[in-house]
């Protein structure tokens, strides 16, 4: 693969959360007040080749699914790479005239040099659908905490006020920033605020855990303390098979509706879902577009794979969280009728290939699902193999599970009933889980379903 074309990030390999019971969260020691800032929901949005009518689509179904925009990874500058700018150019225009709006994020584990940022940026901050606050521009970064203040207010900042008349508002992820968060606002008086990326999953290790809010509680409060904003990162797995040091799994049972109640609770200024499209991690929650996977080994575990089912769990999530809401109890269906996901892997922990991904230890075998119910009364049964492993009286809002007992064949299902025992709900999944791997991809990507 052209890698200008679609980034996949070399991260470390942390775990995930197998949650033992329903709406198991771990312990959050702040609760925050929120800031002046605007709340707003954010996709991170791989930038790469695409069509003018593939933004379009990507806008629309993001705009439906409830984000106010997309965080742009701009992983080149170079006006010869004219694939980015070409789809810089869709997207902005794709959002012109709507509430939907988008900001550059800088990847600077690319190794972008920071005095050529501002002239690039200007052009698209200028843009009716450039994302501001208070009449400043957004902008993010995946890295670049290794990079001194001095260098970043001289490069950046100080060109775009002095040469571009352009104020902006500064919320990097500078997790690469040695003791990150603590002291960062200190080490850096130019930020508005901050952004966490590996806080999403949970740390390094081989064996099952729960994902922490500890980096995202201490963040919070330097941001506070220091009367800046925080950027919290909500995400559902990680997975990756390209080969030698690029296989690997963080751990995605239950990660997504544990991270939605730990965002809840702590109340962040905004969240940014990752990703809308990162195929190479498996993260995504919106298309994949093929010409951004092409000539990679991405389609081989990512085709024929949707996560838009994850929608329905983030959607309502995203309305709870803009309207205030600090509990999983308080996240809403959008009508009368439950709606939520089930989500599981097709090929079994024990497959003889699994001890070629990284972390493999912290894998079980589970059907796992989120569902979100108006009231209680309800009962959600979980199948594998079309037979029942697990019943759980539903409570109202958010209810999720990890269950094992996931075995090879078809069959995988979740089913909400009602109080007279009527299935209200259903979701079942479209492949059959395989106990060895029938090729050369040994695929722990996700099968997404939402209910219907």
């Amino acid at each position: 693969m052209h890698f200008s074309q679609l980034l996949l990030f070399a991260l470390y390999t942390p775990f995930l959360s197998t949650a033992a019971v329903i709406g198991q969260r771990s312990s959050t020691t702040t609760t925050a007040v929120q800031s002046t800032a605007t709340r707003a929901v954010f996709a991170h949005y791989m930038v790469g080749s695409m069509t003018s009518d593939e933004a379009v689509t990507d806008i629309q179904d993001a705009m439906n699914a409830g984000f106010d925009g997309f965080a742009l990874n701009t992983h080149t500058i170079s006006s010869s790479d004219t694939w980015n700018t070409d789809a810089l150019n869709y997207l902005f225009t794709a959002a012109a005239g709507t509430n939907f709006k988008l900001f550059i994020s800088f990847d600077m584990s690319w190794g972008l040099d920071v005095t050529q940022l501002a002239a690039f940026l200007a052009p698209y901050a200028s843009k009716d659908a450039y994302y501001t606050i208070n009449g400043k521009i957004f902008i993010s970064t995946y890295t670049g905490g290794t990079i001194s203040n001095s260098a970043w207010k001289s490069g950046l900042i100080d060109p775009l006020t002095s040469t571009y008349g352009i104020n902006p508002y500064f919320v990097p992820n500078f997790g690469d920033f040695s003791g990150y968060p603590t002291g960062v606002f200190s080490a850096y008086p130019i930020l508005n605020g901050v952004f966490s990326w590996e806080s999403a999953w949970p740390f390094p290790g081989t064996t099952p855990v729960n994902v922490s809010d500890t980096v995202d509680s201490a963040a919070l409060q330097e941001a506070r303390a220091a009367g800046k904003t925080y950027m919290m990162p909500l995400s559902s797995f990680q997975f990756k098979y390209l080969g030698s040091d690029q296989d690997w799994y963080r751990i995605g049972e239950v990660n997504l509706p544990e991270r939605m109640g730990q965002a809840l609770q702590l109340q962040p200024d905004f969240v940014e879902v990752i990703t809308w499209n990162d195929a190479g991690e498996s993260h995504y929650v919106g298309d994949v577009w093929q010409e951004q996977i092409a000539g990679s080994a991405i389609g081989k575990y990512s085709d024929g794979f949707d996560h838009k089912g994850w929608l329905q769990m983030i959607t309502p999530f995203i309305q709870a969280f803009k309207a205030g809401a600090t509990s999983i109890s308080q996240i809403a269906p959008p009508s009368t009728k439950p709606v939520g996901t089930l989500w599981y892997r097709t090929l079994l922990t024990s497959a003889s290939c699994s001890s070629s991904i990284s972390n493999y230890q912290s894998a079980r075998d589970t059907v796992n699902f989120g569902v979100i119910l108006p009231s209680t009364g309800y009962t959600i049964n979980v199948y594998s193999n079309s037979n029942l492993i697990g019943t759980f009286a539903g409570q109202k809002g958010l209810n999720y599970n990890s269950v094992v007992g996931l075995t090879a064949g078809s069959g995988q299902m979740i089913e909400v009933l009602d109080s007279s025992n009527k299935v209200v709900a259903s979701a079942t999944g479209t492949k059959s889980v395989l106990a060895e791997s029938s090729d050369a991809t040994c695929n722990w990507n996700y099968e997404v379903v939402g209910l219907s």
